[in-house]
């Protein structure tokens, strides 16, 4: 299992609930994958085809944890309704980078949750002595890429046409994140 501590942050939202954004445990799995079918039938800002089985998140929950990369859940009222994740790279020569991905359920939209697991993913990269956080974002995705660009992310470049979805050509953006030398 990794070494990750149980690391918790209590926040509130804009419409003044507490919510929580702590580290992803094995009896999430259901309430992830109820979240990401409502993400998908949304219909935008997700990479993904369908929600894993059962099986298939419990099993990525556990690798997550070997591989001490970073899964956080975005739990309100006791259930998740969102996640964050990093995960570091395998080879030597990557180590010091990471792939972020998040995203969040419709029923937690809009209520400052992403500024908030924003930086809770950038003080976990930080502990791991991570030197570069990249992503991908699509550029009519306006309110995350404003968030990360507020959030200090550069961009790295534009890979053009990369997505074909509902009969649309979409670009990605790719950006980074550059922490201070750990050198």
């Amino acid at each position: 299992m990794g070494t990750e501590k149980e690391h918790v942050e209590h926040i509130w939202t804009k419409d003044g609930k507490e919510a929580v954004i702590r580290p992803v445990r094995p009896e999430d799995a259901g309430d992830i994958i109820e979240a990401v079918a409502d993400v998908m039938n949304s219909g935008v800002y997700i990479q993904k085809e369908r929600p894993r089985t059962l099986e298939e998140e419990t099993a990525f929950i556990h690798e997550m944890r070997e591989k001490d990369n970073m899964y956080a859940a975005v739990e309100m009222d006791g259930k998740v309704y969102g996640i964050a994740r990093v995960i570091r790279g395998e080879l030597q020569m990557k180590k010091h980078t990471g792939l972020f991905r998040t995203w969040l359920h419709s029923r937690a939209q809009g209520l400052g949750i992403g500024k908030k697991i924003m930086s809770y993913t950038l003080d976990w990269c930080r502990r791991h002595s991570l030197h570069k956080l990249c992503l991908t974002v699509f550029p009519s995705n306006e309110a995350a890429l404003a968030l990360y660009k507020k959030s200090g992310f550069i961009i790295e470049g534009v890979q053009k046409e990369q997505i074909l979805a509902n009969g649309i050509f979409e670009d990605e953006v790719l950006m980074a994140y550059f922490f201070e030398s750990v050198r």
